[in-house]
């Protein structure tokens, strides 16, 4: 394996490097976080120009053609500036499982729109009454060509914005289905829930919610393949938000702790203060050598749910510990909503805890050791 940046990725990590650093600067951002769902229609207007949302996309509906590898390139970015625009949820719990499992008619519907910017779109993949994503309680029965759905979704990010929101649902066969539900249909209620962060995600409510044969994703013959490659590509994409969230507060710690002097020296000297940075160092890194292996599977397409359950595990264990370290290590003002480091803790405590945090993780990982020794 190869971890260093390609020249295509590379040059995706110049411009969105570029867009992010000149739209998500202090002085705007405390303009997106007042307690409504956070959304820079400029900045998201920017990266549709720049080509960045179709980073992933055929270029048949207009895309670069590239994968999953590019595309978190772009995620470890948004990360590290903190971008308030639904990347994660449009372009890798929406276009990308629709690319993947879905029509020509449905690609063609949607795609084209989420590359110029016009559309978003979002997956419903947390419940109350299940921890486990992959075996979702809400209920499915046949209508037609379509689906009715019943049941109760959490935390879903960009809901009231997303054009459509993929949903997973048990038969009473026990299959699964993926359909996608627009968010003002009938049946479908929204209530806002103040996530970590401050941002606005949406308790999802179904109550009789109909989805057509044309917003059928995937039926029960494929329903179960296409609810784990969404959540293991989810999972990929936390963690490398969750890269860029750790390594930028790591490098404001540095800074910080290079020009804050006391005793008349930079506080980076004392022994203390040097070896809690150099700990977080190697989290970071951890964070960075396990994302990587596990999103190279990906794009290869080699299995890769025992190395995803292992970045995780380091994008939550070794995240909260970095970004705990850095706040530390600034003393009072680490704390401070009018200096930014707050923000990437509270970003990198959301990530931890999405999707499974890091005792989940190890959870998977040993049922996964335990079935191959089996």
């Amino acid at each position: 394996m190869d971890f260093a940046y390609s020249a295509e990725q590379e040059d995706i990590r110049t411009v969105a490097e570029k867009i992010f650093t000149g739209l998500c600067v202090p002085e705007r951002l405390p303009d997106f976080e007042k307690p409504a769902e956070r959304f820079d229609e400029k900045l998201w207007s920017e990266l549709a120009k720049a080509g960045l949302l179709g980073v992933a996309l055929p270029s048949d509906y207009g895309g670069m053609g590239f994968g999953v590898g590019e595309l978190a390139v772009l995620l470890e970015q948004a990360g590290r500036h903190v971008a308030p625009v639904p990347l994660l949820p449009t372009l890798m719990l929406g276009a990308a499982p629709i690319q993947q499992f879905g029509t020509e008619a449905q690609r063609k519907r949607l795609l084209p729109r989420v590359i110029t910017g016009q559309t978003t779109l979002t997956a419903a993949l947390v419940e109350a009454d299940s921890r486990d994503p992959l075996a979702p309680t809400t209920r499915a029965e046949v209508r037609g060509d379509g689906f009715v759905l019943d049941g109760v979704k959490l935390c879903v990010p960009a809901a009231r914005r997303a054009e459509r929101i993929l949903v997973p649902a048990r038969l009473g066969n026990g299959s699964i289905i993926v359909a996608m539900v627009a968010p003002d249909a009938g049946g479908v209620t929204l209530d806002a829930q103040e996530v970590t962060t401050g941002d606005v995600f949406y308790r999802v409510t179904l109550a009789g919610a109909v989805a057509s044969g044309e917003d059928v994703l995937a039926g029960p013959d494929a329903g179960a393949q296409a609810l784990k490659w969404m959540v293991e590509h989810a999972i990929a994409g936390l963690c490398a938000m969750e890269l860029g969230v750790a390594e930028r507060a790591l490098r404001m710690t540095a800074k910080y702790t290079a020009e804050r002097k006391q005793f008349g020296k930079a506080i980076a000297t004392f022994q203390a203060v040097a070896q809690r940075a150099a700990d977080a160092y190697i989290d970071v890194e951890a964070i960075r050598l396990s994302t990587w292996q596990a999103i190279w599977r990906l794009s290869a397409g080699l299995p890769a749910t025992r190395e995803l359950a292992i970045a995780k595990f380091w994008a939550s264990e070794g995240g909260q510990r970095a970004c705990y370290a850095a706040q530390h290590l600034h003393g009072g003002i680490g704390v401070d909503k009018d200096y930014p480091l707050h923000r990437y803790y509270l970003l990198s405590k959301q990530i931890e805890l999405t999707l499974g945090g890091a005792q989940e993780s190890l959870a998977r990982l040993g049922e996964i050791l335990a079935d191959g020794h089996a």
